[in-house]
């Protein structure tokens, strides 16, 4: 049985107010048909998938529209593995688009604070095992050259995956170019063959309480500072940018990289979503529905693919 012979297609007039919720952990909608959409359509709290153009009638309405290189096979294997989370992260999405900055911050660590506790997690955990000891901590580098701020991630011999010491080093760095104007630029780059692998996974299950996680995160997450110089932030990238890395990229007005950069957000398969800010910063950066879709599929997008989607800027030889 394959996972589209689990999953119900519907009409859109299933989504109206009075309609038996189903069961089904995802509902695809096939948008080429051309059906009418209820006028106040009423989502399930599963995630809606369409199939067809972005510029269908109704198109609007779903959660993400399958288009290369996530597959829908993919997706919604994707999903069925993972259907609380999934629904969570569709659930946050939908009302991100309504809140400011601040606020989705705030939405989004709650959302990530009610999967901390979930079965699905604490399940990847189990699976995941003891990792042995520690890496070697990280280290954020800062330079102030004229009224440039170059800060730079330096834990290349593990990708840089993002350390408690790299995102204390970051807030402190995006907070100083917050409170000094002066400072007009603020390069993010890292040093090796990638930008970042997203978060230290030896870290994740050290704090096992929700709330707990969520008041850490409420005082030192860089997505914090990074969105009040974002007009001024410009980052460069190389080889892969993934999980806490892409999500702390993407608030940046300007994002550079090179030929060979990819993109990915794997939490998903963890039973969690980005909880760095990216939920955040991807639906303001490509949109709600490419960013629900690059979490649902938990594929790599290319560097050629992220220029197409407006994930970057440009594409250059040497990002660095």
């Amino acid at each position: 049985m394959t996972a589209s012979d689990r999953t119900r297609t519907v009409s859109p007039a299933h989504f109206w107010i009075g309609e038996t919720r189903s069961e089904e952990p995802c509902l695809v909608v096939d948008l080429m048909r051309g059906e009418v959409w209820p006028d106040r359509p009423v989502l399930p709290p599963c995630p809606v998938i369409g199939l067809g153009p972005q510029d269908a009638l109704g198109a609007e309405f779903v959660d993400a529209i399958i288009e290369a290189p996530a597959a829908l096979e993919v997706v919604l294997a994707q999903i069925e593995a993972n259907p609380l989370a999934a629904s969570v992260v569709v659930q946050l999405l939908r009302i991100l688009p309504e809140l400011d900055l601040a606020a989705g911050l705030v939405a989004e660590s709650l959302a990530y604070a009610t999967l901390q506790g979930s079965a699905e997690h604490k399940r990847w955990l189990a699976a995941t095992g003891a990792r042995g000891d520690p890496a070697e901590a990280g280290f954020v580098q800062v330079e102030r050259i004229a009224d440039v701020l170059d800060v730079t991630l330096d834990r290349p011999l593990s990708d840089n995956a993002i350390d408690r010491p790299m995102r204390d080093g970051l807030y402190e760095a995006f907070q100083l170019a917050a409170v000094d104007r002066s400072i007009e630029r603020v390069v993010l780059r890292a040093k090796g063959k990638a930008f970042s692998l997203g978060a230290d996974l030896d870290e994740f299950g050290t704090t096992s309480d929700p709330a707990t996680a969520h008041a850490i995160r409420s005082a030192t997450l860089p997505a914090h500072m990074a969105m009040h110089i974002a007009d001024r932030l410009e980052v460069r990238v190389q080889g892969a940018c993934a999980g806490s890395g892409l999500e702390l990229a993407a608030f940046a007005s300007r994002i550079v990289a090179g030929p060979k950069a990819w993109f990915q957000l794997p939490e998903l398969s963890m039973g969690i979503l980005p909880g760095a800010g990216g939920c955040v910063s991807l639906t303001r950066r490509i949109g709600r529905q490419r960013a629900a879709l690059l979490i649902l599929s938990g594929k790599r997008v290319s560097a050629r693919t992220a220029l197409e989607w407006g994930l970057v800027d440009d594409l250059v030889d040497d990002p660095a």
